[in-house]
């Protein structure tokens, strides 16, 4: 197997973040991402990794189908939208996660 490099970097998201998943936050380098994590199905404010997961995933997969239409010159309605599920789970005593 082998691994395919990148040929020319577009961009680098760079983040910091402290405390994990019960109370902690994470921040952007450049400051335009600033959120506090909580714990899947707690209570509060807060954002988990696994929402953050499923909208980048969902929102790299639609970005992707419209670079298709347009290649393929299919006009795709102002409104069209990716639903995207992810599970965390786990198997044998390790987490995992199921993007639906």
């Amino acid at each position: 197997m082998s691994i395919t490099q990148i040929e020319k970097v577009l961009y680098t998201a760079k983040t910091h973040t402290i405390g994990g998943r019960g109370g902690g936050e994470s921040r952007t380098s450049d400051g335009r991402l600033d959120i506090k994590l909580s714990v899947p199905g707690t209570a509060g404010t807060g954002t988990n990794p696994e929402q953050l997961f499923a909208a980048g995933w969902s929102t790299c997969y639609l970005s992707a189908l419209k670079i298709v239409a347009h290649v393929m010159k299919v006009k795709l309605p102002p409104d069209v939208a990716v639903d995207a599920d992810l599970d965390l789970g786990t198997t044998n005593g390790a987490y995992l996660f199921k993007l639906n």
